[in-house]
């Protein structure tokens, strides 16, 4: 059995940043056939099947990818062109972002930008924030969005998964420091 996070990793890279690395073309909205991935993720020895990747997909907590039949797509975190369109959807209240120390500052008065993806990555609870801030190096600094507030002011949501939510960018004005 092939090592899911290993995989995962590895499909992650191919289907939201280097699809030509393995050889791949995604339509405009991040599709690509199932069966072609599958071959390029293998490797002379180390054979990735269908079974594999779908389940990678079946399996995985954070819900990163989609099947459709005969294709499959990464859901979010795209730098590459094209636009995966996601449902819009209700958020709750409030939606945090985890993000460096050094560049909390900028964010608290520049507000929120996707910064190479096509879009700013939120997260529906506060721990999920600091682990993904965490990231980054250091202590994480965590900020709040008011979710009411900024849509109601025009702010499109867009559900992610269950623990991930998208928006196109992020007024400062509906952020602030969690203490």
């Amino acid at each position: 059995m092939t090592d899911r996070v290993r995989l995962s990793k590895r499909m992650s890279r191919a289907l939201r940043h280097d699809p030509g690395r393995l050889g791949l073309e995604l339509d405009d909205e991040g599709w690509t056939s199932l069966d072609a991935l599958a071959r390029g993720l293998s490797a002379p020895g180390n054979p990735v099947t269908r079974a594999d990747v779908e389940d990678v997909v079946r399996h995985g907590t954070k819900q990163r990818y989609e099947l459709d039949g005969e294709r499959i797509r990464a859901r979010y975190g795209h730098s590459v062109e094209g636009r995966v369109e996601l449902p819009v959807g209700d958020p709750p209240p409030a939606l945090f972002h985890g993000t460096a120390p050094r560049t909390a500052d900028v964010v608290l008065q520049e507000g929120l930008r996707p910064m190479g993806r096509q879009f700013v990555h939120l997260s529906a609870d506060e721990e999920t924030a600091r682990r993904v801030g965490a990231r980054h190096g250091g202590r994480p600094v965590v900020l709040v969005l008011d979710t009411l507030a900024a849509a109601a002011s025009g702010v499109v949501f867009r559900h992610g998964n269950e623990d991930t939510w998208l928006a196109d960018e992020v007024p400062a004005r509906f952020l602030r420091r969690v203490d």
